[in-house]
Formats: structure tokens, C-alpha cells, sequence
């Protein structure tokens, strides 16, 4: 295993909610040097210098101020999302079905829910507590770190028809079985009282919670060559880590470089901690109000010389069901980086900016494809237009393909994540 892998399978057993994707990336950063700043509080910025900051707990933007920065700089930012389909856990989260414990959940994006079913799952996110200020509850970020629950699939002798397509209810079918019922449990506040105990407080003191239900089981290598990798969650930690790992190998004197890790993406970004919200736009404010420059050239000249890439997984060519994909415009595992486009800007894109990330990756000999979906299919979209309708920069969206997006357990070519992570580190750089 080499240590591109490596080091994606350790993010991928620390990142197991929002919250602990950006925990994780602004650890990252902080150990290479790069200073916090908190988001709503006024900056001293200095050129030659590195920044992190965290409006919400969810969502980071990190950047780097060149030490030979111009009144015109270039801005490079690359986006990703911290969010992944998932099940949360309903405020009211006990249920009991004589002496089964159960948790209600409600789906959060586009789930391919029986790929839940029969899987170790373990529970993660944010605890709010009651404290001293009632503006300022005391906040904790939790995370199980083990197996606590399950949702059992219905054996074939109960369920004849099941091979044959069996519709799941989200409310019904779907809620995890988390223990046996016996005189130590209270059936009523029995999840509350296991939160109690591992944060070691009093259940009165919990006031609401965001937790996260994700797939336990580890990351694996599969293949005869070890071509592949299996694991939850590489929609998108495969993009995050990249963007991570490109700005912290960022040399380049002359720019602002960016990344920004936006929460909320699986559900249309529409929300604060969002990509289709001002953030980005008050952070540039911000910069350029440190730095002296004319809040002009924001939206003049900055413009003019930026570029944007919105980092995402792409679909790739399915061996079982070649006739989803476009005839001649597919994508496979192992190729490289997937530029996608689509005339209908779900994916945005315009050949100038297409051109540019071209020949970067043909520059420094960076593997590459291009997606286009069939003329009578579409699928979902990304960051790449939304927050290029904010910011009118030229965008390309990119990322590695995949098979099984949106399952429980995706699968991705190994090599593919070197390739992503060059990429980004030569846009920084180049």
C-alpha cells in the first residue's frame, strides 16, 4: 500500500461525520503551520502567511496570502463538501418494539438505502449542553468509535420476492436495532442515557443533538493487484483530503489559494454552512479589507484571473450496465481525473477553463478523462455552479470516478487518488 492510500484510509476512519471532517482538516493545517483565525472577529493578515478559519463547525475555508502578492492577484480555490448520505438520529430517538431497542432516523440525501442493511454502523456528530450562557451552549463533537447498531435485513424464507426488487420504507424499514431491553435500561430515554454516560454527564444537561449513523466497517484493498479500494464516505473525503493536501504543498508567492469545505452539498447546498450562500464573498471581503486592496478588483480584475475548481466524485462506466453511460463519452476506474461537462451546467465548465486544467494535467503528466452523461439521462449536481453563480469565476468540475456512489460502501481506483492530489497541487503551484 502506498502512502497516497494510506493516508486517505486514516482520514476516512477520523471523518466519519461533518464535524469531524473539518476537526480533521483543520488539525491538518494547524500542524503545518497555518494560524486559526475566528471567522466573525477582525484579521491582521501578513503576505508570505497561512489561514484557517471555521464560520460553522462544518464548514472550513483555509487560504494562503503569497509573500510577493500583487494590487491584482490571482485567486485559486478549490471546493469540496463535507457531507455524505447518510441517517440522522431524530430528537425523540427511542423506540422499542417489545424487547427491541431501536433508533428513529430520517434520511439525510440520496441514499441507496439497502446497502445499509446487515452493516456494523456506529454513531457520530455534535452534542449541544446546557452552560452558564444561554447564547453559548457548551458544544461537543462525539464520536462512538465502535459498532452500536445494526438494521437486520428480513430473511429470504419470510420474503420470497426480495431478489426480485423489494420497495424499503425510510420510516418503517430503516431504523437500526441498537440493543435488547432489560431491567438496567430505561426504554424511554435509553439513547439519552448512553449519550449521558460516554460524555459523562447528567442527561439533563443534553439539549439537542446533529448525530451522524455511518458505516463502521473499515476500508479495504481488493483486487489481484490491489486495483481498488472499498470503503464508506469517499463521496467526498477522496475530495477533501486532496484539496488539504494541495494547499499545504502550496509554494507559489503570486496568489491567493483557497480551499473552501462546504457542508449541506448531498442536499442542495441551499443552507448557511452551504456552498449557495455569501460565505465565500464576506471571506474575500475580509481578505482584501486586511490587505489594503480596493474592494473593486473583487469583482473586476480578481475575476478576470481566477479560477475556480469544484472537486467531486464522478460516475464511471458500470462493467454490468454498460448502457447507462454515454457511447463514447465514458469514464472508467484507474484512468485518472474526470473533467465533467455538461451544456446544461448542472457541471460547470467553458472550454477556457476546461482548456487551462487540460494542460495542466498534460504539463506535469497527470492521467485525465472526460465525462458527459447520456442525452436522455442526467444526474445529480454539484458545487461547481452554485458557487460560480455567487463568485462569476471560470469553474471546472472534476473529481475521481466512482462505482457505487451513494452506497453504504463506494469502490474507487487506487491510482486515481494520486492523480487528484497532483492535480490540485499543481493548480496551487503552477
Amino acid at each position: 500500500m502506498n502512502h497516497i492510500t494510506s493516508d486517505l484510509i486514516d482520514f476516512i476512519a477520523c471523518a466519519t461525520s461533518p464535524y469531524h471532517v473539518v476537526k480533521k482538516c483543520k488539525e491538518m493545517l494547524i500542524d503545518e503551520g497555518f494560524q486559526e483565525l475566528p471567522f466573525t472577529s477582525p484579521w491582521t493578515l501578513e503576505k508570505g502567511k497561512s489561514y484557517v478559519t471555521t464560520p460553522y463547525d462544518s464548514t472550513l475555508f483555509a487560504f494562503t496570502l503569497g509573500d510577493e502578492l500583487l494590487n491584482c492577484p490571482h485567486l485559486r480555490l478549490a471546493t469540496a463538501h463535507t457531507d455524505h448520505p447518510c441517517f440522522r438520529i431524530k430528537p425523540k430517538a427511542e423506540l422499542s418494539e417489545h424487547s427491541y431497542l431501536q433508533i428513529n432516523t430520517e434520511a439525510y440525501g440520496g441514499l441507496i438505502l439497502n446497502t445499509w442493511l446487515d452493516r456494523p454502523l456506529s454513531v457520530a456528530g455534535k452534542i449541544c449542553l446546557k452552560s452558564d450562557s444561554i447564547y453559548a451552549p457548551k458544544v461537543v463533537f462525539f464520536d462512538a468509535k465502535r459498532p452500536l447498531l445494526t438494521i437486520p435485513n428480513l430473511a429470504i424464507h419470510i420474503n420470497r420476492e426480495v431478489n426480485k426488487g423489494i420497495e424499503l420504507n425510510k420510516q418503517t424499514d430503516m431504523r437500526p436495532v441498537l440493543g435488547l431491553l432489560n431491567e438496567t435500561l430505561n426504554k424511554d430515554n435509553f439513547f439519552l442515557n448512553f449519550l449521558a454516560q460516554e460524555l459523562q454527564i447528567s442527561p439533563e444537561d443534553i439539549l439537542t443533538f446533529d448525530l451522524t449513523i455511518y458505516n463502521a466497517e473499515h476500508p479495504c484493498l481488493i483486487g489481484l493487484q490491489e486495483d481498488f479500494l472499498s470503503s464508506p464516505r469517499l463521496d467526498n473525503l477522496t475530495s477533501a483530503l486532496a484539496c488539504v493536501k494541495g494547499l499545504l504543498a502550496d509554494t507559489n508567492r503570486n496568489n491567493i489559494n483557497m480551499i473552501a469545505l462546504f457542508d449541506n452539498e448531498e442536499i442542495g447546498s441551499r443552507t448557511k454552512q452551504g456552498a449557495d450562500s455569501s460565505l465565500t464573498n464576506i471571506l474575500l471581503d475580509k481578505i482584501f479589507t486586511c490587505l489594503n486592496l480596493e474592494k473593486s478588483i473583487l469583482y473586476n480584475t480578481l475575476i478576470d484571473r481566477s479560477l475556480i475548481l469544484s472537486v467531486d466524485v464522478a460516475h464511471c462506466l458500470h462493467p454490468n450496465y454498460l448502457s447507462k453511460n454515454d457511447p463514447s463519452n465514458f469514464t472508467e476506474l484507474g484512468k485518472g481525473v474526470v473533467l465533467k461537462l455538461d451544456s446544461n451546467q448542472k457541471y460547470a465548465f467553458d472550454p477556457e477553463a476546461l482548456s487551462i486544467v487540460e494542460q495542466l494535467c498534460q504539463t506535469n503528466k497527470i492521467t485525465y478523462q472526460k465525462f458527459v452523461n447520456r442525452s436522455d439521462a442526467t444526474s445529480g449536481s454539484t458545487l461547481g455552479s452554485i458557487i460560480s453563480s455567487w463568485l462569476p469565476v471560470k469553474t471546472v468540475d472534476l473529481g475521481l470516478p466512482l462505482l457505487a456512489m451513494h452506497s453504504a460502501r463506494e469502490l474507487m481506483g487506487t491510482s486515481d487518488q494520486e492523480d487528484l492530489e497532483k492535480l490540485i497541487e499543481c493548480f496551487f503551484n503552477c
